[in-house]
């Protein structure tokens, strides 16, 4: 991929859809220590009518690009960091992660806008689950549309304040760790505020003047981990803990029993998920970043990290 890592010094007004969630508000501090005026989108009503920070935009009725006109008037770019992770009243997988998308490529191509349209890895895989097959059309939608659009894959997001973070973090404590037996595809950590940062960069950069195919951009941490690995690297006191390999069909239905009861992140989608490479063949944030991205416990970027019997290099030889 071109290089779309130095942001411009025209102030660019960027529209950050899921600007108060984990990943999207990363992406706003980083816009904004950069210079660029930002806009949140949100489901309340009220909170767009108190400040003008905010647009409202409730996503199950922005399905057709005419109903996104409004909010992205003055807008120069859109991060579209929205994803649900199970469905709920009038939000289901397809509204969210493929009608409304496709709605907003239409209405960014119609407007001049690029799209950065953050989505997930593993989407291509052969992983069986609404969340995953409902990315997987939103992305297709992207790249039917003729927008100035570039789709951003992460691996698992690390870092303090999101929901699955937090659940990892506590399980991590336990004496006992639990795992799906056939959760063997391993995933490669990445660090919220690298994600946020580089989310800016593709954002406030130049247009990258490349094949569609490269648009679609990879990212993840140094470090490629199993289930395992990654709750040992969490655990602050690092002790030997029982490891259990829970049997597939019942890591299958205690994901179905979480989805039923709205019980903590784990899901069907993510259990499908586990099943497969979760890492990218070629690792892009290193070069968008400009650096080493951080490993698993680092509070700072350093030059070189080895802390996983696994090191995923960018040079993304692995298939």
């Amino acid at each position: 991929m071109h290089s779309v890592t130095t942001p411009t010094s025209a102030r660019k007004t960027v529209l950050v859809l899921g600007g108060r969630g984990f990943i999207g508000s990363h992406a706003v501090d980083q816009l904004r220590l950069n210079g660029a005026r930002v806009l949140i989108g949100t489901r309340r009503q009220a909170r767009a009518i108190a400040s003008d920070e905010y647009r409202y935009l409730p996503l199950h009725r922005c399905q057709t690009s005419a109903a996104w006109e409004v909010a992205l008037a003055e807008v120069d770019v859109v991060i579209n960091a929205v994803g649900i992770l199970r469905e709920r009243l009038f939000e289901s997988y397809e509204s969210v992660h493929h009608r409304a998308v496709r709605a907003l490529a239409n209405a960014c191509a119609q407007a001049g806008i690029r799209l950065v349209h953050v989505s997930i890895l593993g989407v291509d895989s052969p992983a069986r689950s609404r969340l995953v097959s409902s990315r997987a059309r939103g992305e297709q939608a992207l790249r039917e549309s003729s927008a100035d659009w570039i789709i951003v894959r992460p691996s698992l997001v690390d870092g303090e304040g999101g929901n699955g973070a937090k659940w990892f973090r506590r399980v991590a404590r336990w004496p006992i760790h639990f795992a799906p037996a056939n959760a063997l595809g391993g995933f490669a950590p990445i660090a919220a505020d690298d994600l946020g940062e580089a989310l800016a960069r593709l954002a406030l950069g130049p247009a990258p003047a490349c094949p569609a195919s490269e648009r679609i951009v990879e990212l993840s941490g140094p470090q490629i981990l199993t289930v395992f690995e990654y709750l040992t690297l969490l655990d602050p006191y690092r002790r030997a803990v029982l490891r259990i390999a829970v049997p597939a069909w019942l890591s299958r239905l205690v994901s179905h029993v979480c989805d039923l009861i709205y019980a903590t992140p784990f899901s069907f989608g993510h259990y499908e998920l586990l099943k497969y490479r979760n890492y990218p063949r070629h690792n892009q944030l290193p070069s968008l970043l400009g650096r080493a991205p951080r490993a698993i416990g680092d509070s700072a970027p350093k030059a070189d990290a080895h802390h996983s019997p696994r090191q995923l290099r960018e040079s993304g030889e692995r298939s």
